[in-house]
């Protein structure tokens, strides 16, 4: 099981859009997913449309007991193999900015307490959606999670907190979580044309090296348009639509290549039979 935290210290750069663009390459290859809404605004409850729950991260996070964490997931109406543990608008009272150890690792031992409930684990990637602050919500998925995705768009704000939050990563390794990992940093909403789009990446490329992922997502309506319908990128159909799900076939590939060696990410271009496997997904 590999499970990642995604996470910017910016809001509005796409942290939600990559949660669900990797839970629909992970449908698509048969990768069985957890999605865990730990963000108040709810935007990954709300597109993958889980059963309705007895439970949610609220609750989970004020309590990990076997109850609470199998009310709070439900199947997404994605399809098998999609599941989501409930985002609470609640789950902002959560949100200390000094939480203390105990409330850190509520949701490790959330995860810990539904390892318990199977022989097998029913999971192979679990997804963390985090919120845009560094408070007890974010900090937990950092605590909990054995990698870290940091998202980023191609603009000086967002440069900025990318930074922060590699900054952020390194702390809770050093003080919570020994076996975090930083997996790399993705660019989102990228407009190749643009001068200033790849002004930005250049700088990322300087300050990150090779941990800028190799695949930029880009600039495409299809993603709001799927979004709005509820629908995974993958099943929207449009020529924009299918770039974008190539560029989350080519993220999971390589996500899952390197959650599997252990090693720290080092990041090449795709070689012939990476880009032919995320195609023929």
């Amino acid at each position: 099981m590999h499970t990642v935290s995604v996470l910017s210290l910016k809001g509005g750069v796409g942290k939600t859009t990559v949660v669900l663009g990797l839970a629909s390459a992970a449908l698509r290859r048969g990768v069985r997913t957890l999605v865990i809404d730990l963000d108040p605004q709810c935007n990954a409850t709300s597109t993958l449309e889980p059963e309705e729950s007895k439970a949610t991260i609220y609750d989970v996070l004020q309590d990990p007991s076997e109850e609470n964490v199998e009310q709070a997931i439900r199947p997404s109406r994605w399809g098998d193999g999609i599941d989501v543990l409930s985002g609470s608008e609640d789950a902002e009272l959560l949100n200390h900015p000094d939480p203390n150890e105990s409330r850190l690792h509520r949701l490790k031992d959330a995860l810990r307490t539904l390892r318990d409930m199977y022989d097998e684990f029913p999971y192979q990637l679990v997804l963390l959606d985090c919120p845009p602050s560094l408070g007890q919500l974010t900090r937990s998925a950092l605590v909990a999670a054995d990698r870290a995705l940091l998202v980023t768009e191609p603009t000086m704000f967002a440069v900025a907190g990318v930074q922060r939050a590699f900054e952020a990563v390194q702390n809770e390794r050093e003080s919570n979580n020994a076996d975090l990992q930083p997996l790399g940093v993705v660019v989102n909403r990228v407009r190749p044309r643009s001068h200033e789009h790849q002004f930005r990446i250049e700088e990322l490329r300087d300050i990150f090296g090779p941990l800028v992922m190799p695949v930029a997502l880009p600039d495409r309506l299809a993603v709001q348009q799927a979004q709005g319908a509820c629908m995974p990128i993958h099943e929207w159909g449009t020529p924009g639509a299918r770039e974008v799900a190539l560029a989350f076939n080519l993220l999971l590939a390589r996500i899952q290549r390197i959650s599997r060696s252990r090693r720290r990410a080092v990041h090449h271009d795709f070689d012939d039979d990476e880009i032919q496997e995320a195609v023929d997904a």
